[in-house]
């Protein structure tokens, strides 16, 4: 049976696509709070987060509610992708202000953190994402199938 990927989503009850949205929506305040890419009083950046930083956080933040739903089942139990949880924390390394971060300003200095991590965010930004998508991906393996009808062949025999 060939895949087809929107036919798991398509199936989903509202219980997951609540899931979905509650866990997206806590992943993009708590991203983008702590990170500053949402401006607050709180939290403060010494330099403006980057131009993708917001683009980042709206697909971490979507990946991460859609793959946390596929948690959600009747009765079964699974285990934690931990690609799914390793890709949304290279996703924060990613937008997050690179003197801001404690380990790489204490391994590398401010200086360092400018010249040798900052860009390095823009990659780690992408294999977060590819991390969070391949776990998705999985994930819905097993609930994505389509159903084709196709007319049934004639042989060269049948025609005699």
């Amino acid at each position: 049976m060939p895949i087809c990927p929107l036919t798991a989503f398509a199936q989903w009850s509202a219980r997951r696509w609540l899931v979905a949205g509650a866990v997206a929506a806590v992943t993009y305040l708590a991203l983008g709070l702590s990170t500053a890419v949402i401006p607050n009083p709180v939290f403060g950046r010494s330099i403006e987060p980057t131009t993708w930083a917001m683009e980042v956080l709206v697909a971490t933040a979507a990946l991460t509610g859609l793959l946390t739903a596929t948690y959600v089942t009747e009765g079964q139990q699974h285990g934690l992708d931990k690609r799914g949880t390793l890709g949304a924390f290279l996703s924060y390394l990613a937008i997050g202000c690179p003197v801001c971060n404690k380990i790489a300003l204490i391994a590398l200095g401010s200086t360092g953190a400018l010249q040798f991590f900052a860009p390095v965010q823009p990659y780690l930004a992408l294999v977060g994402l590819a991390l969070l998508a391949w776990a998705l991906a999985i994930r819905l393996r097993g609930e994505m199938t389509c159903r084709i009808s196709l007319p049934p062949v004639e042989s060269e025999h049948s025609n005699r």
